[in-house]
């Protein structure tokens, strides 16, 4: 079992930057395919990015290619997400997701974190 919390959320100008964390349990964290999904009030979840254990290979949602970026950090077990140049749709609830030795990036995730609040304002 493998436990994630996510910060580093808040209400931003449109046009600024944030970086949201995600610091995961065990030392396995390596060994972990690691997402980030957002949900908009009325909206449906959504995928924004996500990281594969074995190459670091990435993919990002069309709607923030080029202004996002997802890192990793397997020595302090702790996933991020760099966002750049924010819109006010990119106002959402944010949550870090794990799946373990994933290949596809897009595969289900059995692991969630509770979320972060990012408010990006007009």
């Amino acid at each position: 079992q493998v436990q994630l919390v996510a910060s580093g959320g808040g209400l931003v100008q449109a046009g600024g930057s944030l970086r949201l964390s995600c610091a995961a349990s065990g030392r396995t964290f390596s060994s972990y395919t690691m997402a980030w999904f957002r949900q908009a009030p009325g909206k449906e979840r959504e995928f924004v990015s996500a990281m594969r254990w074995t190459d670091g290979s990435t993919d990002y949602a069309d709607s923030v290619k080029g202004r996002f970026t997802i890192s990793r950090d397997n020595a302090k077990n702790t996933l991020y997400l760099q966002m750049n140049s924010l819109k006010p749709e990119d106002t959402a609830l944010y949550y870090c997701a794990a799946a373990y030795k994933a290949w596809n990036l897009r595969s289900p995730y059995a692991y969630w974190g509770q979320g972060t609040q990012v408010t990006v304002s007009s």
